[in-house]
């Protein structure tokens, strides 16, 4: 890669892990189902004029936006809101790769090859010891919220994978419409709508410029950007970056939210990250190997899955492909299609 790439792959990397701080400033100015609706509502709107007609059927449209934007999203937020710190939400997330590749095995198919497994059990240690340090310092409920909303964001990269979306961007526009009136109707019937409309009529520049950056910055921008590198380079080459994205997450949250690091929080970290790459790196799936020789990998083949906006893989050959971040998802083996937050 030349220079000026990597450096963009870094900046992704780096606006999607900070992503997570600025959901955090966010959740001081709006309910979390409230400002979930309005990231993909300002993210759709205008972009769904400018990328043209779906070019995958609705149904994974639909099934997707449940998935990831409705409850993935829904669930993030919410726990958050409830005291689930931006950093170790950054990193926690990351356990989407290890129920991506359960729901990969259980619904289509895919054996995990024996280096994953232990990636998975490496990574699952992680959550075990982040468990530990979270349950000795804040909420275990608003760990589980976290936990669940990477199990959802596992639902929609195995049902991207079938998709199979050759435009990436597109795809995840018209996805990103999908959460908008779901989410709104489950804010006015849980939050209240005096409460989303005493947000809404104290909106200031600190608000408004925490919506912008979840949608333009780390949803419009991250995965325009994160595609065109994919495009431009193997997707093996580029998906390793996304696995800076929790470094970025939790010192952002040290440096402008001051979250304590504790030891057990980087030993956590060291493990999680570790088995993710083991998981998504380490191997090749034995029917994705044999679709890799008859190259007929497509929706089905090897990928690794690691987080990022949020991330997996799915594509032909060996191809590897991820996103992550706030709101990053799933790839094609050429593009990524799903946000990490």
């Amino acid at each position: 890669m030349r220079p000026s790439h990597v450096l963009l792959a870094v900046l992704v990397a780096a606006v999607w892990g900070v992503n997570f701080v600025v959901i955090e400033i966010g959740l001081g100015h709006f309910p979390p189902l409230l400002f979930s609706a309005l990231r993909f509502l300002v993210a759709a709107v205008p972009a769904v004029f400018l990328v043209g007609r779906p070019k995958v059927a609705w149904k994974w449209i639909v099934g997707v936006g449940l998935a990831l934007g409705v409850a993935k999203f829904g669930l993030l937020f919410v726990g958050m809101d409830a005291g689930m710190p931006a950093g170790l939400s950054s990193l926690v997330l990351q356990i989407q790769a290890v129920f991506t590749a359960l729901f990969a095995f259980l619904l289509l198919g895919e054996r995990p090859a024996r280096v994953r497994l232990v990636g998975m059990t490496v990574a699952l240690a992680g959550i075990g010891v982040a468990a530990v340090d979270e349950g000795a310092s804040g909420p275990l409920g608003a760990f589980a919220l976290v936990v669940a909303a990477a199990a959802c964001w596992g639902v929609s990269n195995v049902l991207t994978r079938r998709a199979a979306p050759a435009d990436a961007l597109n795809f995840m526009v018209w996805v990103s419409t999908v959460p908008i009136l779901p989410l709104l109707a489950l804010s006015l019937l849980l939050e209240g709508p005096s409460r989303d409309l005493e947000a809404l009529g104290a909106l200031d520049l600190s608000g408004a410029g925490a919506l912008l950056y979840v949608a333009w910055g780390a949803t419009v921008f991250g995965f325009g950007a994160w595609g065109w590198l994919l495009r431009r380079h193997p997707a093996s080459t580029v998906a390793p970056f996304s696995l800076l994205v929790p470094v970025f997450g939790m010192s952002s949250a040290a440096l402008f939210l001051g979250e304590p690091v504790s030891p057990l929080r980087w030993c956590a970290a060291v493990l999680l990250v570790g088995g993710v790459a083991l998981a998504s790196f380490g191997g090749r799936d034995r029917r994705a190997g044999r679709n890799a020789e008859t190259g007929t990998g497509a929706g089905t083949g090897t990928g690794g899955e690691t987080n990022g906006p949020g991330g997996d893989t799915h594509g032909s050959g060996d191809q590897v492909a991820a996103s992550a971040g706030p709101g990053a998802g799933p790839a094609d083996g050429r593009e990524p299609v799903a946000p990490n937050r």
